[in-house]
């Protein structure tokens, strides 16, 4: 058929004649507790791979969702009744083989939030969910390719623990430089040399000092508070390991 004007090809056209692919949205949501990198994982209560663990997730809503991202926002308040400092889609991906549904595309999103604050909502979610330490996450039979997926996300947080300050969107208001320094060697599982990364930390501007302090172990700590608009805040120089002594 041919058509004279746009108008005329798009009051003809019909959606339903070709076939569209699953789309979904998935994330990786992450925490630490007990000095340890942890995800949420939810326990599926539905086919397909029902009683399996996954990550959290859902379809995108066409009537309701204007985007992805709040399709994402969405979710994460669904699965945890929280908001997240930081929601940032990681990859897009797609095949015939993912979903045993057919055809499925999923748009992956990692976020942080704070382990404790979801604590006190927990009971008020409707899937069981349990947090996990990415080590034993990996260990796990998970639904669909989700392995794939963490695999992915754990790769994109640590990259930019090295050089952005999206790591002390899991503070608390008030922290001392060390128990920062101790997220961050969590998150990238490598030791930090502590002159280096206070003087990081300090000549960015990333935090500031308060009139505060606390006890850590016999003498009182310094507490500092983040100083940035965003915790997507990128510094001069990646994160650099400290070399290794022979």
């Amino acid at each position: 058929m041919t058509f004279n004007s746009e108008q005329e090809f798009l009051s003809n056209y019909n959606k339903k004649d070709y076939e569209s692919p699953l789309l979904t949205v998935d994330m990786a949501i992450f925490s630490v507790d007990a000095g340890q990198l942890q995800v949420l994982l939810i326990k599926r209560s539905n086919f397909p791979q029902k009683d399996k663990w996954a990550l959290p997730g859902g379809f995108v809503d066409l009537s309701k969702d204007q985007d992805l991202m709040v399709t994402a926002h969405r979710k994460l308040v669904e699965k945890t009744g929280l908001q997240s400092p930081h929601l940032e889609q990681v990859a897009t991906v797609g095949n015939a083989t993912r979903d045993p549904r057919g055809w499925a595309v999923t748009a992956l999103y990692f976020a942080l939030i704070d382990f404790k604050a979801f604590q006190q909502i927990a009971s008020e979610q409707n899937e069981y969910s349990e947090w996990v330490s990415i080590a034993e996450a990996k260990k796990l039979d998970l639904a669909f390719d989700h392995l794939e997926l963490l695999d992915i996300a754990v790769d994109r947080l640590s990259s930019k623990a090295r050089y952005t300050a999206l790591p002390v969107s899991l503070m608390p208001k008030l922290f001392t430089l060390t128990e920062l320094q101790q997220i961050y060697e969590i998150i990238l599982g490598q030791s930090l040399e502590k002159k280096s990364f206070r003087r990081r930390m300090i000549e960015a501007g990333a935090v500031e000092e308060t009139d505060q302090s606390k006890i850590a172990g016999k003498r009182p700590a310094q507490l500092y508070k983040f100083a940035l608009q965003s915790y997507d805040f990128h510094f001069p120089r990646i994160l650099e390991y400290p070399r290794e002594t022979t």
